[in-house]
């Protein structure tokens, strides 16, 4: 088992909560302040550095964080996504709606098994809007 250092902070939160826990019954809840406190700390150290000293409840406190840790990478949104049907689908019917900026609109309903070019058909719109 090693010993890791813990920062004063925590190791102060620590010292208060073991006072506390010493005084109250066991399973009563912590005061709001303590979980505040101990919320800041896991801001600045991360979850499992202030939970496990502490011997706070690790999913407790990250839900009081918020669910997320600063040490989290930011997930970022796709910039394009391809919907590939599977080859096995029929396609019944295609419904394909353009509307240009100066308010000019298109409807093609479509029914075949075969979706249509509409790249095609949308560069022929855009002629004839000129």
């Amino acid at each position: 088992m090693s010993t890791a250092v813990i920062p004063e902070p925590i190791a102060q939160l620590q010292r208060q909560l073991d006072q506390i826990r010493s005084t109250q019954p066991r399973g009563k809840k912590l005061p709001d302040s303590v979980w505040q406190a101990a919320v800041e700390l896991a801001r600045e150290h991360g979850v499992y550095s202030v939970a496990h000293p502490l011997r706070l409840d690790y999913t407790g406190l990250k839900k009081r964080l918020g669910g997320v840790s600063h040490r989290r990478r930011k997930v970022r949104k796709p910039a394009f996504v391809e919907l590939i049907a599977p080859p096995s689908a029929m396609l019944r019917e295609c419904l394909i709606e353009f509307e240009s900026l100066h308010g000019g609109k298109v409807r093609i309903q479509w029914k075949a098994a075969a979706p249509p070019d509409w790249m095609s058909l949308l560069r022929a719109w855009r002629e004839t809007e000129r």
